[in-house]
C-alpha cells in the first residue's frame, strides 16, 4: 500500500465555525508543493435552505497572500467546475448540508484560500470548515499538525 500521509501536508484555511454571514478563509501557501485539493467540509443545516437561501463554496488565489482574484478558469482545477465567480459548489437544499466537498488546484498562482458566500438571510448559521492538502512535494517526506 502507498504512504500517503507522508506526500500530503494538511493546512487549515478555515477553523470549523458557525457563520451567517461571507468569510474568507486563511491564505495556504503552495510554495515547495506541485499539487492541492481544498476541502471543505458542512455541517448541518441550521437554516432552511432554498434558491434564496444558499451557500457557494468559492475558491480564490493569489500571487502574494494579499490581492486575491476568483478562479474562473476550469484549466486550473480538477475534478469539478468552477463559475465566473470561483464557485464549485452551491448548497440550496438541506439535504446537501453534513457533506464534504473539494476541489483541486492546479493553477500557477502561489496562495489559495476558501471564500464561504453566504446568500439570503441566514438566521441561525450553519458551521463551515476547510483545509488544504497540499501534496506531491519538491522534496518528502512531509509533516503536520495531523501528526499530533
Amino acid at each position: 500500500m502507498f504512504d500517503l500521509k507522508s506526500n500530503i501536508k494538511l493546512e487549515t484555511s478555515l477553523a470549523p465555525i458557525s457563520k451567517t454571514a461571507d468569510v474568507n478563509g486563511t491564505g495556504i501557501d503552495l510554495k515547495g508543493f506541485s499539487s492541492a485539493a481544498l476541502i471543505v467540509n458542512c455541517g448541518t443545516a441550521e437554516d432552511t435552505f432554498s434558491s434564496t437561501v444558499k451557500t457557494n463554496l468559492q475558491i480564490e488565489h493569489s500571487d502574494d497572500d494579499t490581492t486575491y482574484t476568483d478562479v474562473t478558469s476550469n484549466t486550473d482545477v480538477t475534478g469539478g467546475t468552477v463559475d465566473s465567480s470561483g464557485t464549485f459548489m452551491t448548497i440550496d437544499a438541506d439535504g446537501e448540508m453534513g457533506k464534504t466537498y473539494g476541489i483541486g488546484y492546479v493553477g500557477g498562482k502561489r496562495y489559495i484560500r476558501v471564500v464561504i458566500d453566504i446568500v439570503g438571510t441566514h438566521s441561525n448559521g450553519s458551521i463551515y470548515g476547510a483545509v488544504v492538502a497540499k501534496g506531491t512535494p519538491r522534496s518528502g517526506p512531509v509533516t503536520s499538525d495531523a501528526n499530533a
